[in-house]
């Protein structure tokens, strides 16, 4: 049993391998990838004893230590081994001579992979065997010892080198680039072996030669040096791995396990192939070769033609013949030929059958030569993709004219000569392959031996012929190839036997010259051959783009072949290549260098400007019906401020579509700013085309509002100042014209004051009446377009009394009189005696004027007076404006005095009894109809700075005095109630609301759930904020958690809503808003489209019906989880404008709403969801009109302000809007006096109401 343990040292080992070698393991790519190369030479240690020396020093004794080792290393051979057996393990053994004293213990330390192994020896008599994980490698094997619990260096090392395993498969392929002498050699060698080179074995003839080849990358090499036509057999490889130890090569090889493999190579093909055409004489039997050839008595007897005779070569003879047999030879035709066309050889035929096979009809075949291989793509005269054609014939390439269908008839007798030469040396053949076809059937297929360079053949039938000699080889044990070059000739012999030869000249100088978008003429050099006709080729290459896959392109793909230079039809905007062959009969040359031809393509039409915003348009555009192209280009021009140039810049691109109108959405434009667009459409070609310039539209866009910044009023004169978008723009370069300036009183006499202001000031003054309600706007003008600001509301203190006078004073009465000014709606006149006491002070009452002229009586004569004039307008006093008077003396006895004065004292002191208990009573009235009835229930849950809580009850009998009194001084009360509203809640938390994975589940960053009531979902993960959403519960009438308030799902939540949904077992959702207000976005379209479910999430949502009518919408859901399924009802409030209520002709409307879903929800104790677009302000107040509809059936008494002060205690900003605040007041009259005319029942208030 061997025990390995990892070494606890890594100073202690010394590697003596240098190698190098492929390594075929996974880290090297499999397969012999690159080389790599591992030295690893180190020597380390110290002997004991020696202090630590210098590194020079070290660096002048190394040699020595090196040449100390190396002798210890050849003493110690003889005793401590390493091997590897044939099993490939590494085998360790001990001699009794590396035994020694106080040793406990022995053990080999092995490195050379990665990490240095080390086995300790568990009996020193019996070898240690160790199975490396590299084979072909080079391992250090070093003996160590252990005194105590320390192990020692290595005592003795030696170097041994495992051995690679064999190739496991191998293939040869032929070398694409010269497959005469050149091959591919593919091996696949095992993982995790090691390898420097390969020996390549192979049998050559009689030879067996072999080579060593090192440059194997990912397993391939190529080799380029074997002789065409060869067969070489028993090729074999065998991997070869070498180490340097000391200056000693180690070389071992692996097995040979893999099948031997044979290849031959391709033969080169035969040179110098010609061919005749003879003609011969009618006289001659059919099927028999006249007497051409004399033999050696001077005549030479018939043979068959189809007999494929062998002749030898008899130049001399031949010549001899022809003039001997001139009176029997109509005529010769003789023609060399050498190509390199690649034929598909077809089964051998008899040629021993002399019977004539009529071959059936078939398309003539148009490939007369293979082009240069600039021109491989034309090789058919239209080669469209299979997609575009249109044959009935797999592989067709074109359809010519139509010509008289003219069946095959037999011909005069004509024969064919072939003669050829060998082919080049060094090539191994064994012969010659002889291949006839005609119309591209294959007529006779003939082998002659290596000797033999010339043949015969009787020609019986018309039509296209195409010939091909090929060389064979075919010896030893590889299977046979032929030559791959194409030796193949063409040519045409007609029904009376006209030849028609093969056309080799391309035609020259082709040129295209456009005509109009859709012609174009096409132009070509004189050939030198004779040809009877042409034809032009044109192909769409826009049709051949790869990967656009665009369907509207395959419209405008087109192919023609015509035989006239005028080209028709053509699609503006598509690239075509023309191409022009020469034809002779059936025959044609090879194709001209193809000229590609671009064509502009048409502008768009109808190019219109929808403006959306002063920073946004629309641009739509229709395109033209017949047209390519690859995309539009919409450009901008206009006038940029920073750069203080024009020019057009691109804005975007479209990539073509079939849709015939298009339109992009500009934005970031410059208000008040001129531009002119431009689209452009954009071709395929390289360099693309585009068109056109006139497809331009101006426009300027429109101004943005302006915001007024600061209103100051001083001495009747209003001065205003604005400012104009975000950033400075000098507006001398804009369109801006001029600005207007606009207040309109509410009750002036005038009513409306403006002014102009040129573009560049941004301030202006206008002389106002004080005393006014004026709504002030500032208008930015364009010679198109205007903008106006938010108005801003701005009140005028009235102007206290001017020049005022005391005129007609008697004993008892004074008159006034002054000067109006501005608006004012009445004017207040107090005179005080100068010398009365507080008491009299209080009891005066001013006397109220709508004049500018009073007069004030019952004063004491001989009295002073301070008299105090102030004006009022919408209830809001100006500065007093004083003036003292005196009245005049009055005559009389002065017992009558006394007695007066007595009189006029007990008057006044019972006059001030009664008044002060007038005002007692007053109060006290007035404490019971604002604040409260005597039993109440306070709504609000808290206090603010220890005050009386939020709370205000009214009785329902009073509630209309209550209201028209809360209404007065322009709701002047209500605002002070509203304000109050404002502070609850502040002190309250909103954390989860706040962690940054929450932050984008907000609709509004300021409207955010507090964590004591809001709504917690159930997750499977326990993940940050996996249960959160943006909703909170309110109490209700009945319970604690009567409604869910939460905000307008968001494309991000709506599947956190469903489950909210779901997990609530809400069987009613209330929503108040539209999806879209004012071309704002308020909510998320977070339902179904139509019947079909939606998964929401792990929730899929059903629309089962939906009603209409003129103010709201009801739908009816089914949600489905797992196997769950619910039902809900979704009741949606189309008519209530965000920020506001609905009018007053609407409250009806909303009430019956409001009472619609009272009836579902009296059926369940579930939450209802009430949703708005924040979830607080018309959420807010239909939660508030639910409530006090049922509060008001049983009680007679309401408290709103201590409703809503508890449910911003739940959720934050309920009941947004103090207009919001006010029209719940207004809905609480109108559900009164209902309830007062209802005589029936209490608990139904409409009873008409519409039911769901």
């Amino acid at each position: 049993m061997v025990k390995a343990v990892r070494a606890q040292r890594s100073g202690a080992d010394t590697d003596l391998c240098a190698w190098s070698g492929s390594r075929s393991d996974a880290a090297a790519g499999g397969g012999g990838g690159g080389a790599i190369v591992w030295m690893r030479s180190r020597l380390r240690g110290r002997r004991p004893g020696i202090a630590r020396a210098d590194r020079d020093t070290r660096t002048m004794l190394h040699p020595l230590f090196l040449a100390l080792h190396l002798l210890c290393f050849t003493q110690s051979m003889t005793a401590f081994q390493a091997t590897v057996n044939d099993e490939g393990l590494i085998v360790a053994t001990l001699d009794s001579s590396d035994l020694q004293e106080n040793v406990t213990a022995y053990a080999v330390q092995i490195s050379g992979e990665p990490r240095t192994i080390l086995i300790q020896f568990v009996n020193t008599s019996e070898p240690l065997l160790y199975n490396a994980s590299f084979h072909g490698l080079c391992y250090t094997v070093g003996l160590l010892l252990r005194r105590g619990q320390a192990w020692s260096r290595p005592m003795k090392t030696v170097a041994v080198l495992t051995k690679p395993l064999p190739v496991r498969s191998a293939q040869i392929l032929d070398y694409k680039e010269a497959p005469e002498t050149g091959v591919v050699f593919e091996i696949d060698p095992p993982t995790r072996n090691v390898f420097s080179r390969v020996n390549i074995s192979y049998a050559e003839g009689q030879e067996r030669r072999s080579m060593l080849y090192k440059d194997f990358y990912r397993g391939k090499t190529v080799f380029k040096h074997w002789l065409p036509g060869m067969c070489y057999r028993n090729i074999t490889f065998q991997l070869i791995s070498e180490a340097t130890v000391y200056q000693t090569a180690l070389v071992t090889h692996s097995d040979i396990t893999h099948t031997p493999l044979h290849h031959r190579t391709v033969p080169h093909p035969p040179l110098n192939i010609s061919y005749k055409i003879i003609h011969l004489s009618q006289r001659a039997a059919p099927g028999q070769l006249p007497d051409m050839l004399p033999h050696d008595s001077g005549q030479r007897s018939p043979r068959q033609a189809r007999d494929v005779p062998l002749m030898e070569e008899r130049e001399e003879e031949e010549t001899q013949a022809e003039e001997n047999t001139s009176d029997e030879v109509i005529g010769v035709t003789y023609a060399p030929f050498n190509s390199t066309k690649v034929l598909t050889v077809s089964a051998p035929i008899d040629v021993n059958n002399s019977r004539t096979e009529e071959a059936e009809p078939s398309s003539y075949w148009l490939d007369p030569t293979e082009p240069s291989p600039a021109d491989k793509d034309e090789e058919f005269v239209n080669g469209v993709l299979p997609e575009y054609e249109d044959s009935n014939e797999p592989g067709s390439a074109m359809a010519l004219p139509a010509e008289p269908s003219v069946l095959p008839t037999r011909l005069p007798p004509i024969l064919l000569e072939l003669r050829w030469l060998p082919p080049r040396p060094p090539t191994s053949y064994d012969g010659f392959n002889v291949y006839i076809y005609r119309d591209g059937n294959s007529t006779e297929t003939a082998t002659v031996d290596e000797s033999t360079h010339e043949f015969f053949t009787e020609l019986t039938e018309p039509g296209i012929y195409r010939v091909q000699v090929t060389t064979l080889s075919s010896s030893g044990d590889c299977e046979s190839r032929e030559s791959s070059g194409d030796t193949a000739f063409t040519f045409y012999l007609g029904p009376s036997g006209e030849l028609l030869e093969d056309l080799r000249e391309r035609p020259q100088a082709v040129s295209v010259r456009l005509l109009d978008s859709s012609t174009a003429a096409i132009s070509w050099a004189p050939s030198s051959q004779n040809h009877n006709g042409s034809l032009v080729s044109v192909v769409s290459t826009t049709c051949l783009k790869p990967s656009l896959s665009q369907r509207m392109e395959n419209t405008y793909c087109s192919e023609e072949n015509s035989t006239s230079d005028i080209i028709t039809n053509l699609t503006p905007g598509a690239q075509y290549r023309v191409v022009v062959y020469h034809t002779n009969g059936p025959l044609i040359s090879p194709p001209s260098e193809p000229v590609i031809i671009d064509i502009e393509p048409t502008g768009v039409r109808e190019l219109t400007v929808y403006p959306l915003s002063p920073t946004a348009v629309i641009l739509s555009w229709q395109r033209p019906y017949h047209v390519a192209f690859r995309k539009y280009v919409l450009q901008t021009f206009f006038f940029n401020p920073v750069t203080l140039a024009s020019e057009w810049t691109t804005y975007y691109e479209i990539a073509a579509t079939a849709s015939v109108i298009a339109s992009v959405r500009v934005t970031d434009l410059l208000p008040a700013w001129y531009y002119n667009f431009r689209v452009s459409m954009v071709t395929w070609g390289d360099p693309p085309l585009s068109c056109c310039e006139s497809s331009t539209v101006s426009f300027v866009t429109a101004p943005e509002a302006p915001h007024i910044s600061s209103v100051d009023y001083s001495h009747g004169i209003l001065y205003v100042r604005w400012t104009y978008g975000e950033l400075f723009i000098d507006l001398s370069h804009s369109r801006m014209l001029h600005w207007q300036v606009v207040a309109v009183g509410k009750k002036g006499p005038e009513k409306t004051y403006s002014v102009d202001v040129t573009r560049n000031v941004m301030r202006a003054s206008l002389p106002l009446p004080p005393g006014d309600i004026y709504n002030l706007t500032v208008t930015a003008c364009t010679e198109r377009s205007r903008n106006t600001s938010t108005p801003n509301i701005i009140k005028l203190e009235p102007a206290p009394p001017r020049s005022l006078y005391a005129v007609n004073a008697t004993h008892s009465s004074v008159t006034l009189l002054w000067t109006e000014e501005g608006v004012v709606d009445y004017y207040q006149v107090l005179c005080r005696p100068s010398k009365a006491s507080k008491e009299q002070l209080k009891a005066l009452e001013p006397q109220t004027s709508t004049s500018h002229v009073v007069t004030i009586s019952g004063l004491i004569p001989s009295s002073s007076y301070n008299c105090t004039i102030t004006s009022f307008s919408y209830s809001t006093p100006s500065k007093p404006t004083h003036i003292s008077v005196s009245t005049v003396a009055k005559e009389m006895n002065p017992s009558v005095a006394a007695i007066s004065a007595l009189a006029v004292l007990s008057i006044l002191l019972i006059s001030l009894l009664v008044l002060f208990l007038l005002v007692l009573r007053k109060k006290h009235l007035q404490m019971t109809r604002e604040c409260g009835a005597e039993t109440f229930v306070n709504f609000a849950s808290f206090e603010r700075d220890g005050k009386l809580p939020y709370n205000c009850p009214v009785q329902l009998d009073d509630f209309e005095a209550f209201f028209k009194d809360m209404s007065k001084d322009s709701a002047y009360k209500f605002s002070l109630q509203f304000e109050d509203l404002k502070s609850i809640g502040l002190d309250l938390s909103h954390d989860a609301a706040d962690l940054p994975i929450n932050r984008p589940k907000n609709r509004y960053t300021n409207i955010l759930p507090y964590d004591f009531s809001r709504v917690k979902l159930i997750s499977m993960h326990n993940d940050e904020g996996s249960d959160y959403i943006n909703a909170n519960y309110i109490p209700g009438y009945r319970h604690n958690k009567e409604y869910i308030a939460t905000q307008g799902p968001l494309p991000e939540t709506r599947n956190d809503f469903w489950k909210m949904v779901l997990q609530q077992k809400s069987p009613i959702i209330v929503m108040l808003t539209q999806c879209s207000e004012r071309r704002r976005v308020k909510c998320d379209h977070y339902w179904p489209f139509n019947e079909d479910p939606v998964m929401y999430g792990e929730v899929s949502v059903e629309l089962l019906s939906e009603s209409e009518s003129p103010e709201w919408i009801i739908r009816k859901f089914r949600l489905g989880y797992a196997d769950e399924s619910q039902d809900v009802l979704h009741l949606n409030y189309t008519s209530w404008p965000d920020h506001g209520v609905p009018t007053v002709n609407a409250i009806e409307s909303i009430l019956q709403f409001v009472h619609i879903v009272r009836q579902q929800a009296n059926r369940t104790k579930d939450p209802i969801i009430v949703h708005c677009s924040a979830g607080v302000g018309r959420t807010g107040t239909f939660i508030a009109l639910d409530r006090l509809m049922q509060h008001i059936r049983e009680h007679e008494y309401v408290d709103i302000l201590g409703m809503v002060s508890e449910m911003r205690s739940h959720r934050l900003s309920m009941v947004q809007t103090e207009e919001q605040y006010v029209f719940i007041h207004q809905c609480v009259m109108l559900m009164w006096q209902k309830k007062k005319q209802q005589s029936i029942t209490s608990d139904v208030i409409y009873e008409n109401a519409s039911k769901t």
